[in-house]
């Protein structure tokens, strides 16, 4: 994750005094919800428009590196350990072309 992000993301909740509100069950809270809104971008049709999809999707990250810092969590740290589970339930031998869950392989 990009330090200036980050440090830009925490500037601006600093600036409004919202950590106060900031606990992780508020965080993951926030983040169903806006992932929410990011899938309603698509609820009629799969032609959702681009500005809006983006719009959400950077509320779900902000919410998802707000949440990383509040628990001290390194975010390329713990998308590389969930790749390596996720890549060990999927070989690739096993899992290429198929949809199928780990399990079903």
């Amino acid at each position: 994750m990009d330090e200036t992000v980050r440090q830009q993301i925490a500037a601006f909740v600093a600036e409004r005094d919202w950590s106060q509100f900031h606990t992780t069950e508020n965080l993951a809270k926030s983040i169903a919800i806006e992932a929410g809104e990011l899938l309603e971008c698509f609820q009629w049709n799969a032609d959702a428009d681009e500005s809006r999809v983006r719009e959400e999707l950077a509320d779900v990250l902000t919410y998802c590196i707000l949440l990383a810092d509040r628990i001290g969590a390194d975010l390329n740290q713990i998308v590389l350990d969930k790749l390596a589970m996720t890549g060990e339930k999927y070989p690739v031998e096993k899992a290429r072309g198929r949809s199928r869950k780990y399990d079903d392989l």
